[in-house]
């Protein structure tokens, strides 16, 4: 039963990492039936991501790497000038989580944060696609660093459980005048520091003493969400590449309200 438990979270964390619908608050919702005791159970939700994480780099690779052979050096500072941002992008939430993070999970991690946080964030969505501009961003590229701080510091907002970090550098970004394929890259990309600083902090604060069963659980929710998020990520670009943000607005808002009904009966 736990390696079907480590399955099913794998699954569901690579599936909802990536789109704008909250891995966090799908596994706070989902550890409410099916979950590991504590602490084990906060390292396991912390490898998976980092599973996750992976699969982002593995996907882009090409966009990543600036050691490829025949790499050129234009290409070269390309890949160079993406990494600097997406590091800049991370400085609000390392500073914001330093302070505020184990507040903001002792208070709001609960199915009631995360109903209420689906709901609005489900109608900001729809409401962007609905009055969306013509985007005056089309390329990483364009991103100054003052908007990547700007994008960076809305990011942190997804410290409430249910908001999504995706959803709120995809916003953020769109907000700011991005096309929505650079929002959405750009919020691959800003994942990779801002998961791995999460990851390293959460593991020494939690401690790295398992048994081998536990190894075990952790190695196969790792591998699970890496290849499900790889799938996903894949589908999600060519998604966006035709349709708009607003299926996702609207699942928000469907699963939020569920919640709330499932909480008051």
């Amino acid at each position: 039963m736990e390696f079907l438990t480590a399955v099913i979270l794998g699954i569901i964390e690579g599936i909802t990492e990536f789109l704008p619908i909250s891995s966090t608050g799908h596994l706070i919702l989902f550890n409410q039936i099916l979950s590991f005791p504590e602490p084990f159970m906060t390292s396991f939700d912390i490898i998976i991501q980092l599973g996750a994480i992976s699969a982002v780099v593995v996907y882009f690779h090409k966009r990543l790497n600036p050691f490829q052979r025949n790499n050129e050096l234009s290409k070269k500072k390309q890949i160079y000038s993406t990494w600097q941002k997406a590091i800049i992008g991370v400085i609000p939430a390392l500073f914001l989580g330093y302070l505020f993070g184990d507040i903001v999970e002792e208070k709001l991690f609960n199915p009631l944060t995360v109903s209420i946080s689906l709901f609005v964030g489900g109608l900001i969505l729809i409401i962007i696609e609905n009055y969306s501009k013509k985007s005056k961003i089309n390329s990483i590229d364009d991103l100054s660093i003052k908007l990547v701080l700007l994008i960076g510091l809305i990011q942190t907002i997804a410290m409430v459980p249910g908001v999504s970090r995706s959803a709120a550098t995809i916003i953020g970004a769109m907000l700011l005048g991005s096309s929505r394929i650079v929002a959405a890259e750009f919020s691959f990309f800003l994942a990779i520091p801002t998961m791995f600083a999460a990851t390293s902090y959460s593991l020494l604060k939690h401690g790295l003493s398992f048994t081998n069963q536990q190894f075990l659980l952790l190695l196969t929710g790792f591998i699970v969400s890496f290849f499900v998020a790889l799938l996903v990520i894949k589908v999600f670009m060519n998604f966006i590449s035709k349709k708009d943000f607003k299926i996702f607005g609207y699942y928000r808002i469907v699963l939020s309200i569920i919640i709330f009904i499932l909480l008051f009966n």
